[in-house]
């Protein structure tokens, strides 16, 4: 079988072990994810399966929304909510919508962040969680995100008590850390803050109230019906534009042939056969005007 999997991951769960448990359920060793989700995180997981492992890296690149939530006043080691606290400060004075909002917009658009210790993040082929959970602590690379839309989802007007909790809906760039927006949030109200909550509502074209549990894969399992859950790769590439070739045109874009390419060539071709199904990805040649060379051959 080959396609997209559109898995509601549950909490508890790496995406590692989503991927292996779906390696064992659809009996098939090509399996790969779209974009690591914490084990403390549930939401939408992209599974691509059998051929559509070639596309791994086109849906990983598409932005990301979250529903989640900010709480004031505790920051953990791994800013969220299962790492060990290591900062504390009362809050003694009400915090208003207006300042919340305002550091919204502040955080809105092209911001730098620090990844957290607790990450998948490599520094000198080593993984940041695995010096964090031997003690030691290393300078973490900056890196460049895009925040699209950060929008405060509680109505209240005025916040108080000892410890503030609001939520939010955020959409952004890949390779941004939600956990991360929750402390700088706290940094600009000025306390110390973390994640206490967060549910990935949407990978790039893809809706939570699409997805499927694994209760209802196994339940497909024992139906005989476990395709029918697997979107088809064109499907899952349907945000790209798409160019239509014969079977003679098809028989080339196989063979990885560099193409005269349309005379308003996108970035990225999708190349449907006469059947409707995906054959290829074309880009712009390099170094060749007016002609395109295949990304991925599907």
């Amino acid at each position: 079988m080959d396609g997209v999997l559109l898995l509601h991951k549950p909490v508890g769960m790496t995406s590692h072990d989503c991927v292996m448990r779906i390696r064992k359920l659809f009996q098939t060793k090509k399996v790969g994810h779209t974009g690591t989700l914490d084990p403390d995180v549930s939401g939408v997981l992209p599974i691509c399966i059998g051929k559509a492992t070639k596309i791994v890296e086109l849906l990983t690149a598409e932005q990301k929304t979250y529903e989640g939530e900010v709480t004031l006043g505790i920051a953990t080691t791994t800013e969220d909510a299962s790492g060990d606290i290591v900062s504390i400060k009362q809050i003694e004075r009400p915090i208003t919508r207006h300042e919340i909002e305002r550091v919204f917009a502040e955080l809105t658009g092209e911001i730098e962040q620090i990844p957290p210790m607790y990450s998948a993040v490599k520094v000198n082929g080593k993984k940041l969680y695995e010096y964090a959970r031997a003690g030691i602590d290393v300078e973490r690379p900056k890196r460049n995100v895009h925040i699209y839309e950060l929008q405060l989802l509680d109505d209240r007007d005025i916040f108080i008590g000892e410890r503030i909790s609001f939520r939010f809906r955020v959409t952004c760039s890949k390779g941004t850390y939600v956990r991360t927006l929750a402390v700088q949030i706290g940094e600009r109200l000025g306390y110390p803050a973390h994640m206490s909550h967060l549910v990935r509502t949407a990978s790039g074209a893809f809706p939570l109230n699409e997805c499927v549990t694994f209760a209802d894969i196994e339940q497909h399992m024992e139906n005989g019906t476990a395709h029918t859950l697997l979107l088809p790769i064109e499907r899952a590439l349907a945000h790209l534009p798409t160019y239509r070739i014969d079977r003679k045109e098809e028989q080339k874009v196989k063979n990885g042939a560099v193409l005269p390419a349309p005379l308003s060539m996108p970035e990225q071709l999708l190349m449907i056969n006469e059947m409707g199904k995906a054959v290829a990805i074309y880009i712009p040649h390099p170094t060749k005007q007016s002609y395109m060379k295949p990304l991925k051959v599907l």
